[in-house]
């Protein structure tokens, strides 16, 4: 099986956050600083399903991945990350490393909020629901497997988001659709002008495509390039990896990004 590529916005932008326990104290509401460091965080990913005391922007989400003595977040702009600590019960972070996009400006105030909040913010894992609080703010969380589980890859229709080649993300043209749908030892092709079928063995993290036999039209040119950029992916072994409502394929340094459609 091949190693997915994991794909990053370059880290430009260093952030430092207030960490030290004693720089806040926890509201009443929220974790109770004094209580035994949560275990079970490592490994996991959490959303927002509710926030009080701070009201987030209408449609985002906040999302936290902890990994191997390293944390995550995203607010729904920039991305931050670094090393983390939980220490008498609070979110202890060093300086960290921040993407550096344009957003609208409630985003962009979004991204401020949430590197000041998490740093000495009280913390409390109970079962599948994460909590911080701090400044009599509180931030409720679910693990992303609950919260948005992983879709099947039978059955759904996955449309392609964005085309990875050489290491760079590019998206699909406007007015242009390409899409997958597996069924038992196939798929059909939704290739950005032509449609299609083939075979496919469904592997461990992987996907053999077989020949996949394609009508045979003419279409513009932003069709056709990303009609050439999809059937290159779809030949012979392809990683694959799904995580709630996106899938990934890999293969050779080529790939693409898709979504399951409702």
């Amino acid at each position: 099986m091949r190693q997915l590529t994991i794909l990053t916005a370059p880290l430009i932008v260093a952030v430092a956050l207030a960490a030290c326990g004693g720089v806040a104290a926890a509201p009443s509401a929220s974790p109770d600083a004094s209580a035994d460091p949560p275990s079970g965080l490592d490994g996991r990913t959490f959303l927002s399903t509710a926030s009080t005391g701070h009201v987030l922007v209408a449609g985002s989400q906040v999302r936290i991945t902890f990994q191997g003595g390293s944390v995550s977040i995203s607010a729904g702009c920039n991305s931050m990350s670094g090393a983390y600590q939980v220490v008498d019960g609070r979110l202890q972070t060093d300086q960290m490393a921040m993407t550096e996009m344009a957003c609208a400006e409630p985003l962009m105030a979004q991204d401020t909020w949430i590197a000041s909040f998490v740093g000495g913010a009280g913390i409390r894992l109970d079962g599948d629901t994460l909590t911080l609080g701090k400044d009599g703010e509180t931030l409720t969380l679910v693990d992303r497997v609950v919260a948005d589980p992983d879709r099947p890859l039978l059955g759904t229709r996955w449309v392609v988001d964005s085309i990875v080649s050489g290491g760079s993300v590019g998206s699909v043209p406007p007015g242009v659709t390409a899409a997958l749908t597996f069924s038992d030892g196939r798929v059909d092709v939704e290739a950005g002008c032509n449609r299609g079928t083939g075979s496919v063995e469904i592997g461990a993290g992987s996907i053999t495509f077989g020949p996949i036999a394609l009508t045979k039209m003419a279409c513009a040119g932003p069709a056709m390039l990303v009609e050439d950029a999809v059937t290159t992916v779809l030949s012979g072994e392809v990683a694959y990896d799904i995580e709630a409502d996106t899938l990934m394929l890999e293969a050779g340094g080529r790939g693409l990004v898709l979504r399951a459609m409702p």
